[in-house]
């Protein structure tokens, strides 16, 4: 068998998928026990992994949940409750083992009968259900197999469900009807829902009748050999940056997600306190709602997008902690690329007050979507208000909290909002593929009328999915970028990195694209 590999961004073709050979020393926890509260900068109001892109459910969420498959440290597929999968000789279909021994929260053994419901919900009402276009349907000849059938050979299909921006997590078949943002919160992973309090906090408990993969011997990526430490873990909601800083400093806080840049050095000098930077956490971005004029207007997109200083929108937002990037994907990255460019951080008000007239811009209100619960994009919103004044468009903020600025998002051929700010992290990370699912239906970002995509950027999406030649798949990519940009149907400002930080006695947490509490533990 030979794993899985990536080319230029993207998985490239391969036969099968297994576990790493058996290793002779898997973790054991230093010490067990004792009570983490993790500061969350943003709320939560659902744990439906399947129907929320949010970081703030991600952070909570893939601690309780597991996949099939999901990635390593550098971003590989990996089985997670697979045990191996095979692709048929013909890729038009693939075989997974589950791992034995499985069990939910609530006591009920895993089978591929789950496996099979939980694809069903998310072809239902999963907010990335177009992962499953090209699947002709699925099988359980056995309750330890589970078997995808494929349309059409498909080289990047097993890239797209490894993702964890909004994965297929897997839940008891039961729960296959609970309807959006209602999913009950019954997983398999080592930590169980305790308490969920909306605005306020959730409390997870260790699973002890969890089952690490055996098939490794430490945590990888969001997999491998997993093990509850703590006995519990807290998710404080706490908004304010300077609460989450002064409860990292008393130990009422024992990791926190962001420390704003103007605290960074003083908590340097603090012994009891650890800084954990993460670079190129996430791409800083506005998006359009074109169900709606004048936002439906490409003249009064570009004249937008004329408007905008990057330099001034990224300094805001990050206190000086940014670099400008063009797209959306990051430098260091193989499949990064600049197509669109000069689209990027024109900054010309003259240019964009022409196209401004051009338009027919009559002064009608313009509404920028934003939340306080995010700093980030709230400061990027402000200096965008101003920038669009700038010009002469009438624009203002409305600011509500970030799960419900999401949900305004969502919603079809909506007329409250003209732009929506958001930052896009984890899905970059993962690659082209996951960033850009998010500029195709159903859903797409920029909020199509009736949700149709633009069919010249769906074309070179079918091909970033379809095409066997990796070097074809990234000129689709390219070009979906360039085409984007040229149709203005987002305005991404630029990379900013997050500062997160723990108390010194908290052992084994290291950052990574969401926060992961197995294999972590509090020394005394």
């Amino acid at each position: 068998m030979k794993r899985l590999s990536f080319s230029t961004g993207l998985v490239a073709a391969a036969m099968a998928l297994s576990a790493a050979p058996l290793l002779a020393a898997p973790f054991t926890c230093p010490t067990r026990g004792g009570d983490l509260v993790f500061g969350q900068e943003a709320n939560v109001n659902s744990l439906d992994q399947m129907t929320s892109s949010t970081i703030s459910t991600r952070n909570i969420a893939m601690n309780i949940y597991e996949t099939l498959i999901t990635r390593d440290d550098n971003n590989r597929p990996i089985p997670e409750l697979a045990e191996s999968m095979q692709e048929a000789a013909d890729g038009l279909s693939y075989t997974f083992k589950l791992r034995q021994g499985i069990t939910f929260h609530n006591g009920k053994a895993l089978t591929s009968a789950d496996v099979a419901a939980s694809f069903d919900r998310y072809n239902r009402i999963g907010l990335q259900r177009s992962t499953l276009d090209n699947v002709a349907g699925w099988e359980t000849p056995d309750a330890q197999t589970f078997i995808i059938r494929m349309k059409q050979v498909q080289p990047t299909f097993v890239e797209a469900l490894s993702s964890f921006s909004v994965p297929i997590v897997i839940i008891p078949s039961e729960h296959k009807d609970d309807e959006r943002q209602q999913l009950r919160p019954v997983g398999t992973g080592p930590f169980r829902l305790l308490e969920f309090v909306p605005g306020s906090h959730a409390r997870l408990g260790r699973f002890d009748a969890y089952k690490p993969n055996t098939a490794y011997e430490q945590r990888m990526g969001f997999g491998g050999y997993r093990v509850a430490c703590l006995d519990t873990v807290t998710f404080r909601i706490v908004t304010e940056a300077s609460a989450r800083v002064a409860g990292l400093e008393t130990g009422a806080l024992h990791v926190v997600e962001d420390v704003p840049t103007r605290s960074v050095e003083a908590l340097r000098r603090n012994s009891a306190i650890t800084i954990l930077p993460l670079q190129n956490w996430w791409i800083q971005i506005a998006l359009p709602n074109t169900s709606l004029a004048p936002t439906d207007n490409l003249t009064f997109r570009r004249a937008v997008q004329a408007a905008l200083g990057m330099e001034d929108i990224m300094d805001a937002a990050s206190d000086n902690n940014f670099r400008l990037n063009v797209g959306f994907q990051y430098p260091n990255q193989p499949s990064f690329t600049d197509a669109g460019k000069e689209t990027y951080n024109i900054n010309n008000q003259q240019r964009a007050r022409a196209l401004l007239r051009e338009s027919g811009y009559r002064n009608e209100p313009i509404v920028i979507l934003t939340n306080r619960d995010l700093t980030p994009m709230y400061n990027a919103a402000l200096v965008m208000e101003q920038q669009l004044k700038a010009i002469g468009i009438n624009a203002s903020l409305r600011v509500v909290d970030w799960p419900t600025s999401v949900q305004m998002s969502q919603r079809l051929n909506s007329t409250e909002w003209h732009f929506f700010h958001s930052g896009w992290g984890t899905q970059p990370a993962l690659g082209a593929l996951a960033t850009m699912q998010f500029l195709v239906s159903p859903n797409a970002a920029y909020r199509p009328r009736d949700d149709k995509d633009d069919p010249e950027v769906l074309a070179a999406w079918n091909d970033m999915n379809i095409q066997r030649d990796p070097a074809v798949r990234q000129e689709a990519f390219a070009r979906m970028q360039r085409l984007v940009l040229e149709r203005a149907y987002a305005y991404p400002f630029g990379s900013l990195t997050k500062v997160q930080a723990s108390r010194a006695n908290v052992k084994g947490f290291a950052p990574f694209r969401i926060p992961r509490f197995s294999n972590v533990w509090i020394e005394r």
